[in-house]
């Protein structure tokens, strides 16, 4: 005889996914409309870390009998009280910014690889190919830096008349570029 129990759901359960859906969505949207536009960005690795958080504390609410609805929706109230505290503390004190931030880091100057940084990232020259065909880059020389940002995210900027110092403050490696247009 089979167990179809592990495939099927009762009436009565497929109503409290219902319910607790509704429930965990309303409370997501609200709380995102009170908390703003960063709830879901990824400008840092908490930020990412938080919004996997999300996911898990819905799909828990959503599919399991515990936690509760209310439990539910109370942790996402807890971790978007956290997301709020980080960030806030992040503008206002710089060493929460070094604990909770990864530091940007240079993976080309110019056409050439930083093989060490490529090694700290743990990022392959086959990876840092990838990228580069995503931005459009045919040719190495094209490149004026490639940087991993703190979110993991990899950025390719081409070369160009102009270039603004500022933008690379805080990245690590940036010392290995060259800023005179001429030199480009």
């Amino acid at each position: 005889m089979n167990d179809w129990t592990w495939i099927t759901a009762s009436g009565t359960e497929l109503l409290m996914v219902l319910i607790s859906g509704l429930g965990i969505y309303v409370t997501l949207l609200l709380l995102t409309r009170l908390s703003g536009l960063r709830s879901f960005s990824k400008m840092s690795s908490f930020d990412f870390a938080i919004t996997i958080a999300f996911g898990s504390v819905i799909a828990s609410t959503l599919l399991t009998k515990s936690p509760s609805l209310a439990s539910g929706c109370f942790g996402l109230a807890v971790l978007f009280l956290i997301q709020y505290i980080v960030s806030r503390s992040r503008r206002l004190a710089a060493f929460v910014e070094s604990i909770v931030d990864n530091e940007p880091m240079l993976l080309m100057a110019g056409d050439r690889v930083l093989d060490e940084n490529l090694t700290r990232a743990r990022v392959t020259n086959d990876d840092l190919n990838s990228h580069l065909r995503v931005a459009g880059i045919t040719h190495p020389k094209q490149v004026f830096a490639v940087v991993m940002e703190s979110t993991g995210d990899v950025a390719v900027l081409k070369k160009s008349d102009e270039v603004d110092r500022s933008l690379f403050a805080g990245v690590r490696g940036s010392e290995q570029l060259t800023f005179d247009p001429r030199d480009l």
